[in-house]
């Protein structure tokens, strides 16, 4: 498996914003949340348990497992 890039900085708010927007719109979350506190707050399915991410890098890094899992996934039916 290749290494995953490095980050150089740090995502913002506004940048894990924009991908809670993205996993939602596509179904690949029920919600994302983001509190006063900085924290997201993020359903898989309506029924699932709410999840707590600490922040944006959290977000983010669950962005990229879960494009991660559905490349790995289309990989696999090919």
């Amino acid at each position: 498996m290749p290494a995953r890039h490095l980050r150089t900085h740090a995502p913002s708010t506004a940048e894990a914003g924009a991908w809670a927007e993205v996993l939602v719109r596509h179904q690949l979350l029920h919600a994302a949340v983001l509190a006063p506190n900085g924290q997201w707050l993020v359903q898989h399915r309506a029924e699932s348990p709410v999840h707590v991410l600490g922040g944006p890098t959290a977000m983010v890094d669950l962005a990229a497992e879960i494009q991660h899992r559905i490349r790995a996934t289309r990989n696999r039916t090919r």
